[in-house]
């Protein structure tokens, strides 16, 4: 791509970076800083009601710059990766439109690329053949062989075993499904598309606090929810009717705090192992973090190398 072709595009910043990195209170300060407004880009808070479990920005944080996409569905419907980038587009061109630029925020990285690139045309889902697996999946568990799934996605889809983690369930699911429904490996699709749908030019930044520090932080954000009433958004959840069944019910820090709503865990043990599963949930995102091409890593405390950057990058904004 050419200079003048890259130019052409409108600008987004994404600021990213595993959970409690900083990524929030970052984006917000670029964004009153150059004149932005926020896309949110974490597939958890797209959720109304779970404010604390999913550390969404405060009222007063979203009174200082506009957000988009927080507070769009209730827990009991299902979001895709789909609809979000749709919705999420609609949301940029309508900044964009108002001379703004868009701040993309939030540590879902498949919601990320699928904003920035677009997503593979596989179809609507089919929830017969879904449901199918994820009994089969539990089976196998039960059985204690939790690898069945991915033993067999290795046999039809080699390519995309390699690439999904062995208990990444969700996504081995899916990879089946594709391959079950359509007779074509996900592998192949993704080749076909080759993630070639990018309208836009991107600045991508990554927080890293570093290895202790982060540990210090995620500790330090468990306590806090808990502080803020964690629990009580938990069962105010259940009393609504969302129970635990319900994937953003499952989400860490929720699942912990309905094992203590149902009287089968203390608070105590469940903070810790709320602790424990949100650090391994910070390595999963530095591993896909790790495999995103232009990434520029910063500290969160590195502001004016930061907005440094997003100022020279936004240097060629006439050419909009």
């Amino acid at each position: 791509m050419d200079r003048d072709e890259r130019t052409q595009k409108p600008p987004v910043v994404v600021v990213t970076g595993p959970t409690a990195s900083g990524k929030t209170p970052l984006a917000i300060e670029i964004a009153k800083q150059f004149g932005a407004e926020i896309v949110n880009a974490d597939s958890m808070q797209v959720y109304r009601y779970m404010d604390v479990g999913t550390a969404k920005p405060s009222p007063e944080q979203r009174a200082q710059v506009r957000h988009h996409l927080l507070d769009v569905v209730t827990p009991d419907v299902t979001y895709s990766a789909g609809r979000y980038a749709e919705e999420a587009r609609k949301a940029a061109a309508e900044i964009h439109a108002r001379d703004k630029i868009v701040v993309l925020t939030g540590g879902t990285g498949l919601y990320i690329r699928a904003f920035l690139e677009g997503l593979l045309e596989a179809g609507e889902a089919d929830p017969g053949l879904r449901a199918e697996l994820e009994a089969e999946f539990r089976a196998a568990v039960d059985a204690g062989d939790p690898l069945r799934l991915h033993r067999r996605l290795a046999e039809v889809d080699p390519e995309a075993a390699d690439r999904i983690h062995p208990n990444d369930a969700r996504r081995i699911i899916r990879a089946l499904e594709i391959a079950g429904r359509l007779g074509e490996p996900a592998s192949s699709l993704r080749a076909q598309h080759a993630f070639g749908d990018r309208p836009y030019r991107t600045l991508h930044l990554a927080l890293d606090p570093g290895r202790e520090a982060l540990t210090e932080r995620i500790n330090r954000r468990c306590g806090e929810m808990i502080d803020n009433g964690l629990l009580r958004e938990a069962r105010a959840l259940r009393e609504r009717g969302y129970g635990p069944e319900l994937r953003p019910m499952r989400a860490i820090g929720y699942r912990h705090m309905t094992a203590v709503v149902d009287a089968a865990d203390t608070l105590a043990n469940a903070l810790e192992a709320m602790r424990r599963d949100t650090r391994r949930f910070a390595r999963r995102q530095r591993t896909w973090l790790r495999k995103v091409p232009d990434l520029r890593w910063q500290r969160p405390d590195e502001t004016r190398v930061i907005f440094d950057a997003v100022e020279s990058f936004l240097s060629d904004r006439e050419h909009l």
